[in-house]
């Protein structure tokens, strides 16, 4: 059998300022969710993950590029996603990420030149513009696409989290050898 060739392609530019990231922040809704808040008759908040977005979470844990996760909520079902992703660096229930973003890349030890990020709207701008990366999904707010470097063509909660995680996997030089290791 030959080898795969991978089909996915971007800018060169792009890849260069991907080349060095460590570490890439998610904010959930509107990125890792469609967005939608679903309340059950009880108050329970329903999340709705798309299994595209998850396996590209693991994908990048393999290339060694750590996943974070910074968001204004907190839900049980987003904790638990997180958990079956082995996402361990997580803070919720903040809508000032900055701070919550840099206590991260301190316990890493990284700064925010080794950082990817990838948002949706206001909240998500402090940590966006100063990643070394950012992206936004194409259906993002109207700022967050402005300071995005690249703009998904996948909606949030469905494959856009994934094309960002592609993006920095083959910016790693990682993704051929991912891709031919679940090919074979």
């Amino acid at each position: 059998m030959a080898p795969l060739r991978p089909s996915l392609q971007f800018d060169p530019a792009l890849l260069l300022r991907a080349q060095d990231v460590r570490v890439a922040f998610f904010d959930v809704d509107g990125v890792l969710t469609d967005g939608g808040l679903y309340f059950s008759e009880t108050g329970e908040t329903l999340k709705r993950f798309h299994t595209l977005d998850g396996h590209g979470i693991k994908l990048l844990q393999k290339a060694g590029i750590v996943p974070a996760v910074v968001t204004g909520r907190d839900a049980p079902a987003l904790r638990l996603r997180l958990q079956a992703l082995g996402v361990v660096h997580a803070r919720f229930g903040t809508e000032d990420k900055r701070p919550a973003a840099e206590a991260i890349l301190a316990e890493l030890g990284l700064g925010w030149h080794q950082a990817a990020a990838m948002g949706d709207d206001w909240p998500d701008l402090p940590v966006m513009r100063r990643c070394a990366l950012a992206c936004a999904p194409f259906h993002a707010h109207a700022e967050a696409r402005a300071v995005a470097h690249h703009v998904t063509t996948a909606p949030g909660g469905n494959g856009a989290a994934r094309e960002f995680c592609d993006l920095l996997l083959v910016a790693s030089g990682r993704y051929a050898a991912l891709l031919e290791a679940y090919a074979a």
